[in-house]
């Protein structure tokens, strides 16, 4: 089959096309699924990079000798394992698949059954690929791990509300949860008026002293969690000062964490890592991906949960550099989607 692969982790220029085997007959639980496309998120350009480190011992369990990226993908389904009970041959599904396997770029790609959604009726391809990931964290973050519950009469903050997570929780917290206040951070014109679609109340710079910011909303209502998806160790003093008495702070983004000589231990404050990985890799609770993917494509039908794609490339070589590129250089808002066969002579995999 076709792929983009990276044979030796390290600059984007190391991501080649390639005919590499096909991934053979599904085994198990596994659906083998026929992408029709994919989206990228940091997670593409750390493990790339040679760089990732949410897992200590990451690069000693991912396939060799080259690696297949992409963690977000939606496509056909064409031959399932004989243990699989959730779709049928021709389904069309979205999915996140696991990080220590071969990813969606490429033809075909095996993914557990258990990490798997129906894909939505109102969804495109593009636009359904560009989800998983980001929702079932977001999700897992506020939802099951952080436990707000719905309506619950405190306000939320997110850091970066215009990320592709920040996007998915800005709309979780308001739309799914009822949260009264969602705050997130933003700086530039077009970001500030994103994250207030995707749900934010308020919106406050994270170029400027966050904590009076928040001070100067004179909220009626206690920032009881707050949810950090970029620069974790820039924002421990801050939370610290701004959480409430209980309450708890979660971070996507691995740093040091460091809590010693804040307000942390002087108000009863939670710490809380969250990582879609934690699943898949150590299998615990893998089903629980796909009751959330297909809860989220209800919410999308019924537009209750709007999809954050925002830009369009094609599936090839020139189209996964470019978005690499692009989200290396920071300051993305939403997803990039990556299309087979319709955008910028993009390889059709048919």
């Amino acid at each position: 089959m076709k792929a983009i692969v990276v044979d030796e982790y390290g600059p984007i220029e190391n991501l080649k096309a390639r005919s590499v085997p096909d991934p053979g007959e599904p085994k198990g639980r596994d659906l083998l699924v026929r992408i029709e496309a994919c989206s990228v998120n940091p997670i593409d350009m750390k493990v790339r990079a040679g760089k990732y480190d949410d897992y200590p011992d990451y690069y000693s369990h991912v396939p060799r000798p080259y690696q297949i990226c992409g963690f977000d993908g939606a496509g056909i389904v064409e031959k399932k394992g004989p243990d699989c009970s959730l779709f049928s041959e021709g389904d069309e599904v979205f999915f996140s698949g696991s990080p220590v396997r071969h990813g969606s770029n490429a033809e075909l790609q095996l993914v557990d059954e258990r990490a798997v959604g129906h894909k939505p009726k109102g969804l495109d391809m593009t636009e359904a690929a560009a989800l998983p990931l980001t929702y079932i964290t977001a999700y897992q973050a506020l939802v099951a791990q952080m436990e707000i519950q719905k309506r619950e009469n405190a306000a939320v903050l997110i850091i970066n509300g215009a990320g592709g997570v920040g996007a998915m929780a800005s709309q979780i917290a308001r739309h799914y949860l009822e949260i009264p206040v969602v705050i997130t951070t933003a700086s530039r014109p077009e970001s500030v008026d994103y994250t207030k679609k995707m749900g934010a109340t308020h919106v406050i710079n994270h170029r400027e002293d966050v904590v009076k910011q928040i001070q100067n909303l004179n909220l009626d209502v206690p920032v009881k969690y707050i949810f950090i998806t970029h620069s974790t160790d820039q924002y421990m003093d801050t939370c610290a000062k701004v959480c409430a008495p209980f309450g708890k702070v979660c971070s996507i983004v691995q740093g040091q964490a460091k809590m010693y000589g804040t307000e942390f231990m002087a108000k009863s404050l939670s710490f809380i890592w969250c990582l879609i990985g934690t699943k898949p890799v150590y299998g615990t609770d893998v089903e629980s991906h796909h009751r959330i993917l297909e809860e989220l494509g209800q919410l999308l039908n019924s537009g209750k949960i709007r999809c954050h794609l925002t830009r369009r490339l094609g599936l090839t070589l020139d189209g996964v550099r470019e978005a690499h590129r692009s989200v290396e250089s920071g300051g993305n808002i939403g997803k990039t989607g990556l299309s087979i066969g319709d955008i910028r002579g993009a390889e059709s995999f048919k």
